[in-house]
């Protein structure tokens, strides 16, 4: 008996599928639009289903002999491999210490922490706060005043009070203190919510740009996404010696700012289906106890 197919799972289908066209397709366009032709592609307007002229790799070489580019991906990595350790290690400690019955304050904590959710200091006081620590201008900015988010640790605390108390218990009876039970038990067993803690940091740290146009004025230290963020916004010719020249490096302008942006979004493609399994087990496991 063939099973019957309802109206409404047809509708639930077609609509399905109507979202992840409209997600991927604007990727999709970036693709395409970053190997078509420049010249069409500066007078082109509307929608891009496949290269305009013949297809070609000239912004890709123009955009991987960017000195600023490779510079941008050496700071973004340093952001990336050491902003997430320290934020996902800091968001650990203050998780497992307001996730402790004997933490006799942990309420009034908790309250400070989700207040800070909503309601912020605001930009001048930070710039100050900034200033006056000695971190303006320099490459821990992006770091350690967002070292850790208030929502990220409910999510962790949450996680670290779903752990069998009896497993505390028998540690302690044992002799190990609270560090020997944080490091030895709870981080062992945490491994699905520390994934999704990577992620969320990880891609934050990826992505980052307003620390850097805010409190950094060495472009030395300028992260991958300010550096797209300039090529995005300054599309025109730059020191060029005659308008002929102008006119070319405007259209391989637009090129360049295509290419630019898929080179600074593979790496996080590729890294997100190695941590896609953790995401929706870390975060459910998390939320069994609130």
């Amino acid at each position: 008996m063939k099973k019957k197919i309802k109206p409404f799972q047809v509708v639930n289908v077609l609509i399905m599928i109507f979202l992840i066209g409209i997600t991927l397709y604007p990727m999709y366009y970036v693709v395409v639009a970053s190997i078509s032709d420049p010249i069409l592609l500066k007078s082109h307007t509307g929608l891009l289903w496949k290269p305009l002229g013949e297809a070609t790799l000239a912004g890709y070489q123009k955009t991987l002999a960017n000195k600023s580019l490779f510079n941008g991906f050496k700071i973004t990595l340093f952001y990336l491999i050491a902003g997430t350790l320290l934020q996902v290690g800091l968001t650990s400690f203050a998780a497992y210490v307001v996730s402790r019955k004997c933490f006799l304050i942990r309420r009034g904590v908790m309250k400070l922490m989700i207040f800070t959710m909503f309601f912020s200091g605001g930009l001048i006081p930070l710039f100050f706060v900034i200033r006056n620590t000695g971190l303006y201008n320099t490459i821990w900015v992006s770091s350690i005043p967002y070292a850790i988010s208030a929502y990220n640790m409910i999510i962790m605390k949450t996680f670290f009070e779903s752990i069998p108390e009896s497993l505390e218990e028998a540690a302690v009876i044992d002799g190990a203190n609270d560090f020997t039970i944080f490091s030895r038990i709870i981080m062992p067993l945490s491994k699905p919510v520390v994934a999704v803690m990577i992620l969320y940091y990880g891609v934050g740290q990826w992505n980052s740009w307003f620390p850097a146009a805010m409190f950094t004025r060495d472009r030395k230290i300028y992260p991958l996404q300010m550096i797209l963020r300039e090529i995005l916004i300054e599309n025109q010719a730059q020191n060029a010696d005659s308008l002929i020249a102008a006119v070319e490096d405007t259209f391989s302008s637009e090129l360049v700012k295509y290419c630019t942006i898929i080179v600074s979004t593979i790496p996080i493609l590729i890294i997100y289906p190695f941590l896609q399994k953790y995401f929706e087990k870390g975060v459910m496991i998390g939320a069994v106890k609130g």
